[in-house]
């Protein structure tokens, strides 16, 4: 079992990173362009998108939201759980640090089950579109796929957990579902392709 990582922030600011180059958690340093980092600041874009999507449910007064707001920010702490995972490279530390298993990979598809089964099926692909909440799940679904393409392409030359990838599959695939269910909610209609 992980232990919760020992953290004080005291500055905003160390100046060190300013030649372009960081340090991960295991203290190797690299640069900012690292793939590494690329992916770790994806996951932390799509933490932000999320976060925004909460304010527009709080904001919500045509239904409770309350249970997906909670859903949302426990998504919101696996989400610092696989940037922390991401920003170590030695992969004997990863113990360590609290991460995303397949129980959270389950719970993903237990939420998704949920929400899908009072949606009609589908017979086109949807345009991003309905309530405001609705359009911005769809950017919270396209962040994450690309997080996930930056996290594939790091598993190509680095050990990842594969229940990272997994994580990231099924949330955008959650994102997708939550934009429809809560589109329905509020009375919008699904935009189809038409080719």
């Amino acid at each position: 079992m992980s232990k919760k990582p020992n953290i004080t922030i005291n500055k905003v600011y160390t100046r060190r990173g300013d030649s372009g180059k960081t340090e991960l958690i295991d203290q190797k340093k690299v640069l900012k362009s690292d793939i590494r980092i690329d992916c770790y600041g994806e996951i932390d874009e799509l933490n932000s998108s999320l976060g925004f999507c909460i304010s527009l449910i709080d904001a919500e007064s045509r239904f409770d939201g309350a249970k997906i707001v909670s859903k949302l920010k426990a998504i919101q702490n696996n989400l610092f759980n696989l940037g922390t995972v991401l920003a170590i490279s030695d992969t004997s530390l990863l113990d360590k640090f609290p991460k995303v298993n397949e129980s959270d990979v389950r719970a993903l598809e237990s939420e998704i089950d949920f929400y899908n089964k009072d949606l009609s099926d589908l017979k086109s692909f949807i345009l991003p579109s309905g309530c405001l909440i609705g359009a911005y799940l769809h950017i919270c679904r396209t962040t994450c796929r690309r997080a996930e393409r930056r996290c594939v392409a790091l598993s190509e030359i680095a050990d990842i957990d594969i229940n990272a990838l997994k994580y990231l599959n099924r949330l955008s695939d959650l994102f997708f579902v939550l934009s429809r269910w809560i589109n329905k909610k509020l009375g919008y209609s699904e935009d189809l392709w038409k080719p």
